[in-house]
Formats: structure tokens, C-alpha cells, sequence
């Protein structure tokens, strides 16, 4: 059983080098709720390797439910991703701590500074008069400029929606999204994040009032039948990315979207999967330059 175990697990691995290597021909984003992200897993070896494996596969990830207050988690994330893949250099941009009373969490872009460089960026819902104030957790935007990437210039607003209020949050983006468009005067804008946008959250006579959905300029390309979690009794598509804009639209790789069950991919338990997160992460690939590809 230790053999077949074992071999199970080297299967795995191979598994996943050779899904980083075809990723290579691509840009990857991807979003992902570590569910609470702190000092304890950060200090768990078994886990922090995992996650070290999973996001070391995309150009940016989009991580959620940041927990730790003094900042040490997400360091030592970076440092073993750097430490890991040494053929890129990894970095960050961090939300505020985000959350009514003494619940917070952040919102946290990581990405491949050899690769992509953030140009701004804009943390929405902190002042009492903002249009925006209704989340209970802010959305965070940032604009990223990429030379390798068929579009160069877009943004990504990340957001964690609270689940009783995911319905009204989900319409509110609408708002935060053209804000964007008229703020940074580009159509290439891609939501991404837990949006806890299924199941009981979003009961079906909601859809019809969410202007992120019925809007014909937004695109979803993670489907409402997607399984976005990680344990074997639930069946959501918690998780979303969705698109706006014919470029950015253009862009994406034909069937790309999609979650990425790590359970599989690096051969674990389900107790095991659980450790690490209770959602997949969800991804989705953007095309590179005729210039990018030849230098490949």
C-alpha cells in the first residue's frame, strides 16, 4: 500500500510540472480563498507547500480571507514562492483589513513582477459617504499592464462577498464596475473572487435583479453548475470570474475558466484538501503576444 501510495503521489507531482509546463504558452489568473489565511497555516509546512504548488502555477492570483493582522503569512507565502519558483519573482498588493466590528480579513493580488506590474490600484466601501459603502467587505481594484499578454493594459476587481448579502453585493458591483470603466477609461475590467454566487445565497428570483448578471456587456465564464468546493457534500459555483469588454473577452482562451481541483491534481485526501482551503481555486488563461509565444 506505501508503494502504490507513494506512486499515486509522484503521479501527481509529474501531474502538476507538466500543467505549469503548458501554462508556460499562457498568462493564468486565478482567485482563490485560502479560508483564513494566517500565522498557523503559514507556519504548517504540509500546507504552505500545497499552496506554494497551486498558486506558483498563474501570472496572478487573487487571494481572499487574508487573516493575519501583522502581515506575516502573506511574507512568508512570497518568500517560499520565490524560494520555489526561482524562474519568476513574486510580489504583492495588499487591500485594506476588511469587515464590520472586529471580523477582518484582506484581499490580496499576487503576481509575477518580471512578468506584470501594477499600475494603480483603489480600495472601494472605506468612507461613510462613499456611493460604495454598502459591502460589507470592500471590493479591491487594480490595473495591471502586461507586455506579454495579447491585451496589455486591465483591471481586476476582486471581491469577497458576505454571504447573507451576496445578492445585493453582486448588484452593487455593477456600480463599482463603472466607476471603474469611467475612472481608468478602459472597457478590460475581470470580477473575480468568492462570490458566494449559488445555492441558498442567491435564491433564483434573485438573478433577475443583479445588473452583473443580466447586463449584456458581462460575461461569466465560470457556469452556474461549476463545483467551486472542496468537500464532497456541498456542489457550488461559490466562486466566479466574470468579464467585461470585447478585448479582455477576446483574450481569454477558449475554455480556459475553470476551477482547479487540487484535491486531484496533487493526489490528497478530502481531510487533507480541507486543511488547505474548503473552496477551489478558480482560473482562467489569457493569450500571449505573437512576440511572447516565439520567445517561448
Amino acid at each position: 500500500m506505501g508503494c502504490i501510495r507513494a506512486m499515486g503521489q509522484t503521479l501527481a507531482f509529474l501531474l502538476v510540472l507538466l500543467g505549469t509546463q503548458l501554462a508556460a504558452s499562457t498568462f493564468k489568473i486565478c482567485a482563490f480563498n485560502i479560508r483564513s489565511f494566517g500565522k498557523a497555516k503559514a507556519a504548517n509546512q504540509k500546507v504552505l507547500g500545497a499552496l506554494v504548488q497551486i498558486l506558483s502555477r498563474c501570472d496572478i492570483s487573487a487571494v481572499q480571507e487574508v487573516r493575519d493582522s501583522k502581515g506575516y503569512a502573506i511574507q512568508i507565502l512570497l518568500q517560499e514562492l520565490n524560494r520555489y519558483d526561482a524562474s519568476h519573482r513574486y510580489t504583492c498588493r495588499e487591500s485594506k483589513r476588511l469587515g464590520r466590528g472586529t471580523y477582518k480579513e484582506q484581499n490580496v493580488f499576487i503576481y509575477r513582477m518580471d512578468v506584470v506590474s501594477v499600475t494603480d490600484w483603489c480600495q472601494f466601501g472605506e468612507e461613510d459617504s462613499s456611493p460604495f459603502k454598502g459591502f460589507v467587505r470592500g471590493p479591491f481594484a487594480a490595473r495591471f499592464h502586461s507586455p506579454v499578454t495579447a491585451v496589455s493594459d486591465f483591471v481586476l476587481l476582486l471581491h469577497h462577498a458576505s454571504p447573507p448579502e451576496a445578492a445585493r453585493e453582486l448588484d452593487l458591483l455593477f456600480g463599482v464596475c463603472m466607476e471603474l470603466v469611467r475612472r481608468w477609461k478602459t472597457q478590460n475590467l475581470m470580477v473575480l473572487g468568492d462570490l458566494n454566487a449559488s445555492g441558498a445565497y442567491i435564491p433564483a428570483s434573485a438573478w433577475a435583479r443583479i445588473r452583473l448578471r443580466s447586463h449584456p456587456a458581462f460575461h461569466w465564464l465560470i457556469g452556474d453548475k461549476a463545483d467551486t468546493t472542496v468537500s464532497h457534500r456541498t456542489c457550488c459555483a461559490y466562486d466566479r470570474i466574470i468579464v467585461h469588454g470585447d478585448e479582455l473577452l477576446g483574450a481569454v482562451v477558449a475554455r480556459s475558466a475553470k476551477p482547479f481541483n487540487f484535491t486531484a491534481a496533487l493526489g490528497l485526501s478530502e481531510e487533507e484538501a480541507l486543511e488547505i482551503s474548503d473552496h477551489y481555486p478558480v482560473e482562467v488563461n489569457l493569450r500571449l503576444t505573437p512576440k511572447a509565444q516565439r520567445e517561448l
